[in-house]
């Protein structure tokens, strides 16, 4: 096995849930994935379908009453979810950078942006406080931070959404983790100055080949910025395939769904506008079978009383979806 197939992160099983167990809701229900070095993978789904909360609970980020109650995050074959907390803040920034999507909460505003970042650097560098100045003032002038050693002494309220968000990138990167958390990076800014963030992203992951999980619910990026592609619905996983058999070749009713929601798929703007029927469902009261069912424009019977599996239907696609039936046979 070549290094670039080696995996990143393994994750099995990843189970969140909110609540007590008679009352509560399970948000990342069984999500299973391998990032490899180099790769981007993109999650993708509606609001409030769990991304972001699997994102914190790669993290172990999730605060009461959330808790992580099954599965396994393996990254280099160790275990994040039974790691001490010791270990896991080891982890965050130095082997797993995150990028959120709210810069302006994200970042502390009673602290200057060089601090924030030097902070970070200090604790995974042994390296002196000078030292990691000059390292915060090149990393803000690697994402595009002009004057960068005069404001490495401004505050956060000092600098435009795009420019807080790189500064988030920056400190994302400072220790050149292995893996890049991107959790809706350009929710918060306007059009032309998300196309230089992803582009800044991009150009900085290639650069350290490092893995991304880029967690969006915009496919235009994810036509732009991804290899592969899993696609979630109601806490789950409903397909998973590369990004060109998504977008060229999709199964599942609910990724069809979404891509008919895109204006000007493939150019052709003649094509109306689909917007889904009917809203997700509460994660508290969910459907009886398939959870896309009351939804769904192909529902049979069967689809109100089978719970589907997410299974490979060829070697590099799979999906939950009772209808959709095997193109090959797996081998």
């Amino acid at each position: 096995m070549s290094a670039a197939q080696i995996p990143s992160l393994v994750v099995e099983n990843l189970t969140t849930r909110f609540g007590s167990d008679r009352d509560g809701a399970t948000v990342v229900d069984g999500v299973s994935f391998v990032l490899t070095p180099g790769q981007t993978m993109a999650l993708v789904g509606e609001s409030g379908s769990g991304k972001s909360a699997t994102a914190l609970s790669l993290m172990r980020l999730i605060e009461p009453p959330g808790r992580i109650i099954a599965g396994r995050v393996l990254l280099d074959g160790r275990d994040l979810l039974t790691m001490p907390e010791r270990g896991m803040e080891d982890v965050r920034g130095g082997q797993i950078g995150m990028v959120f999507q709210d810069p302006l909460t994200s970042l502390n505003p009673a602290l200057t942006i060089g601090r924030q970042i030097t902070e970070t650097i200090l604790a995974h560098r042994d390296i002196t406080p000078a030292e990691a100045e000059r390292q915060a003032i090149d990393l803000l002038v690697r994402v595009g931070v002009s004057d960068a050693a005069r404001r490495i002494h401004d505050y956060p309220h000092h600098f435009s959404g795009g420019m807080r968000q790189r500064v988030l990138i920056a400190s994302a990167i400072s220790c050149a983790p292995a893996i890049i958390i991107a959790d809706e990076p350009t929710t918060a800014l306007d059009v032309t100055v998300q196309a230089k963030i992803l582009r800044l992203l991009h150009d900085l992951q290639q650069e350290m080949h490092a893995s991304m999980l880029l967690i969006t619910h915009d496919l235009g990026v994810v036509a732009a910025m991804a290899d592969t592609v899993m696609v979630m619905y109601a806490g789950r996983i409903v397909e998973q395939t590369d990004v060109d058999t998504l977008f060229h070749a999709p199964r599942h009713p609910y990724t069809k769904a979404l891509l008919a929601c895109v204006a000007g798929i493939e150019d052709d703007r003649s094509v109306p506008l689909q917007p889904i029927s009917g809203m997700a469902p509460d994660l508290k009261d969910l459907p009886r079978g398939c959870r896309f069912a009351p939804r769904c424009p192909l529902v049979q019977d069967v689809c109100r009383t089978t719970d589907p599996a997410l299974r490979a239907v060829s070697r590099s696609h799979s999906v939950a979806c009772l209808l959709v039936q095997e193109e090959t046979a797996v081998v």
